[in-house]
């Protein structure tokens, strides 16, 4: 407990010493001031019980405090015993032809009590060793834990970074391959097609090759096309024919009657779609709820 009275001792320690100064300087200004006027073992016992009211109302004070309890009339009559030591003080300068010394140390009393509250309200603060290794082993948790979340933030940023540098490096070869391979070829059709509208390019080909020409040219000038290289006309696409409803209702009543008992919906719907015939989906319901309650009113 050594570490706990030194900490201590740095509150009530001065809290002791303004104590002691300001009962000393009490009963020398009530001795002086009133030794004059009566006899001083008399102003000496106004002073002793100016300074024993005092020192005992803050010896109560401070029994509660150990106990955990507090006294509102003590401390009030405390208070009015440290005022009245500082009205005697005040009351004595005013009386002195030179007054500012004595009221530059006439707030003594006042201070002292102002120290035993600082060291009542330490006193009601204060922890255990044990308590405050704990509160320092909880924050030091904390500190370790938000240090460990920023080096993660920060390796986490770190690898991003290098990612999006990979990204962005392998991204822009590609772009450079594709422009250097759309440059080259380019500049290949474009050669290509100086061949091809040259004088002589088309009879020199068709010497050696086999005899290349729309049918609307005159085959005794045969010409060398090249490919278009461009968009090209789409075929257009096959369209099966559509079934009428009464015809989708034919098919579904033989399929129906075709097994014993009449097969479900959905073994109907295969045996349709693997015949070869196409319908959506809502239109063969549709077909299958006006076969089935036609028979049933057939029934």
């Amino acid at each position: 407990m050594p570490k706990l009275n030194f900490k201590r001792l740095l509150t009530v320690g001065p809290a002791v010493a303004m104590t002691a100064v300001s009962m000393v300087l009490t009963l020398a200004v009530i001795v002086m001031w009133l030794g004059g006027s009566m006899p001083w073992g008399i102003a000496l016992v106004v002073g002793i019980g100016l300074d024993g009211g005092w020192l005992a109302t803050l010896a109560y004070e401070r029994r509660l405090a150990r106990q955990g309890d507090h006294s509102n009339a003590i401390t009030g009559v405390g208070w009015g015993f440290g005022a009245v030591a500082t009205g005697v003080l005040v009351a004595h300068a005013l009386g002195e032809p030179s007054p500012g010394p004595w009221l530059a140390v006439a707030w003594l009393p006042l201070a002292a009590k102002a120290l035993w509250l600082v060291h009542g309200l330490w006193e009601r603060t204060a922890l255990t060793p044990a308590a405050l290794d704990r509160i320092a082993t909880i924050q030091q948790g904390a500190r370790d834990q938000a240090a460990i979340a920023r080096a993660e933030l920060r390796a986490e940023a770190g690898t991003e970074e290098t990612r999006l540098d990979a990204v962005t490096g392998a991204g822009k070869r590609v772009a450079e391959a594709q422009a250097k391979a759309a440059r080259r070829l380019s500049g290949a059709w474009s050669e290509l097609d100086g061949v091809r509208q040259g004088d002589g390019t088309g009879r020199a080909l068709t010497c050696v090759t086999e005899r290349v020409a729309p049918a609307s040219q005159d085959a005794s000038q045969p010409r060398w096309q090249l490919p278009v290289w461009g968009s090209f006309e789409e075929l257009a696409a096959i369209e099966a024919p559509t079934l009428t409803d009464d015809e989708i209702d034919r098919i579904v009543s033989e399929l129906r009657a075709s097994t014993n008992p009449p097969m479900t919906y959905n073994a109907l719907a295969a045996a349709f779609r693997k015949a070869g015939h196409s319908a959506g989906e809502t239109r063969l319901r549709a077909s299958w709820k006006r076969v089935t309650t036609a028979e049933a009113v057939g029934q």
